[in-house]
């Protein structure tokens, strides 16, 4: 048998396939585990061999590549790596790779900011524009992108990271009207502060809300985005939070003026 067809049958076997950027540890790598357990075949990818050599050692049976998500080239040498395992077939893909630097604006070295703006919001939209085609070729498919609480309002002393969600906010919003017609399905995650090496930080909400989420929460819901009720579909549901905290503080923010909003945030942050 060519492999080809090998990986053709592989699919067939399986329910599904998802690529996950920086999934060899913390919230990647929780989901790519949640996604296994359901027979999934999980694509693990990320720029750190080490991490991926301890996920192939614990994991075999996950596809593992190397991926830095600020190059277009590798973002398509990634994928076509993956979807060579599949037989072409890319049900979702999972935009997880993030960096977070604490600190006020202008204490920050330049290379800081470059890095989160790189990482968190100029990989997203790479990652997204590789795996069209590949989406667009597998019906039902799904773009999920990592977004955060920090998108509900911006927050002093995490203020590029911040920034960088709105941005994951708004690209998902105009990716989910732009894929429509072509049965792309593009959803958002809104996790607060989790107990990963993101949380690892000076941030004062860490310590005025705490670090309550585990990263198996945020894989638990990256699972429900992908398999939506009847009223996520009817309603086009774009973003799913995650925890209480989380969903009090997103709709509170629709409804209270904004100068509440920022004493809120301020209260919060300092």
């Amino acid at each position: 048998m060519d492999a080809t067809a090998s990986a053709a049958g592989r699919a067939e076997d399986t329910m599904g396939s998802i690529f996950i950027s920086g999934g060899a540890a913390g919230i990647g790598l929780a989901t790519a585990k949640r996604f296994a357990r359901e027979g999934w075949t999980v694509g693990v990818y990320d720029v750190s061999e080490e991490a991926l050599a301890a996920v192939r050692e614990q994991h075999p049976d996950f596809v593992t590549g190397t991926l830095d998500v600020r190059d277009a080239d590798q973002w398509d040498a990634a994928l076509a790596d993956f979807t060579a395992h599949t037989g072409g077939q890319l049900d979702v893909l999972d935009n997880n790779a993030g960096v977070l630097v604490s600190g006020d604006l202008a204490e920050l070295t330049p290379a800081a900011v470059k890095a989160q703006i790189d990482i968190d919001a100029l990989g997203v939209a790479l990652g997204a524009q590789a795996a069209h085609r590949y989406l667009a070729a597998t019906p039902g498919s799904h773009l999920v992108n990592i977004a955060s609480a920090s998108a509900i309002y911006g927050q002093p002393g995490i203020a590029v990271y911040s920034a960088t969600k709105f941005f994951v906010a708004g690209l998902t919003e105009a990716l989910e009207l732009e894929w429509q017609n072509d049965d792309i399905r593009v959803v958002s995650i809104w996790p607060l502060w989790a107990k990963t090496a993101l949380a690892q930080t000076d941030a004062k909400t860490t310590k005025t809300l705490g670090v309550r989420l585990t990263a198996d929460d945020v894989a638990e819901k990256v699972w429900e985005s992908v398999h939506p009720n009847a009223v996520d579909r009817l309603t086009r549901r774009t973003s799913y939070s995650v925890g209480a905290q989380t969903t009090v503080l997103s709709n509170a923010a629709k409804f209270i003026p904004n100068s509440v909003n920022r004493l809120v945030n301020k209260a919060l942050a300092q």
